[in-house]
């Protein structure tokens, strides 16, 4: 029969029980972002060494009965994983992400923010990650059918598709200092 063991999570010299549920950054072999998972999935990964522990959380530490494991907050694959080029798929929600949900003509984030084409489709303009901003309600009917020159107003940032690197830092909330040598913050 199964004995069933608890694993305790110390932290600075205090035990709770722990779901393991913190973020941990997983890397290539060739230190290439891949994702973010949680403490448990890396452990099982690092366990089975088909990782390495890159980084730590500081004065935090996995135990079990008979082992002390650090817990890890970026680890890195043994064996190269071949990752298919990841595109953003073109949505306003992914718009609204990549613009923080900020007005990229005014800066507001307290109004509600819709999507503008900055080259207005009755002029051409397309569906396009270059085409397409957050704005406020205020100022997209500021704008209305007139490109930002005409209607005198100037865009805070160009927009840009967003890389795969930049997604990872939206979908993990906060990020942990270790991780920005590897995503490339700085």
């Amino acid at each position: 029969m199964f004995e069933k063991r608890s694993i305790v999570f110390e932290d600075a010299g205090c035990h709770t029980a722990s779901r393991l549920s913190g973020r941990v950054l997983i890397l290539n072999q060739s230190y290439e972002p891949i994702t973010v998972c949680n403490v448990q999935k890396a452990v099982i990964l690092v366990y089975l060494e088909k990782a390495e522990i890159v980084a730590t959380a500081d004065g935090k530490v996995i135990r079990s009965p008979s082992t002390a494991f650090p817990f890890p907050s970026v680890i890195r694959l043994t064996q190269y994983k071949r990752v298919p080029y990841r595109r953003i798929i073109l949505s306003r929600k992914n718009i609204l992400r990549r613009d923080n949900h900020c007005c990229q003509y005014c800066g507001t984030t307290a109004a509600p923010i819709t999507v503008d084409h900055v080259i207005p489709r009755s002029q051409g303009g397309t569906d396009t990650w270059e085409n397409l901003v957050a704005a406020c309600i205020r100022c997209n009917n500021l704008k209305g059918d007139r490109t930002p020159e005409k209607a005198g107003m100037r865009l805070r940032s160009i927009p840009r598709r967003p890389s795969h690197v930049s997604f990872i830092i939206h979908s993990a909330g906060t990020v942990d200092e270790a991780w920005r040598p590897y995503l490339f913050i700085e």
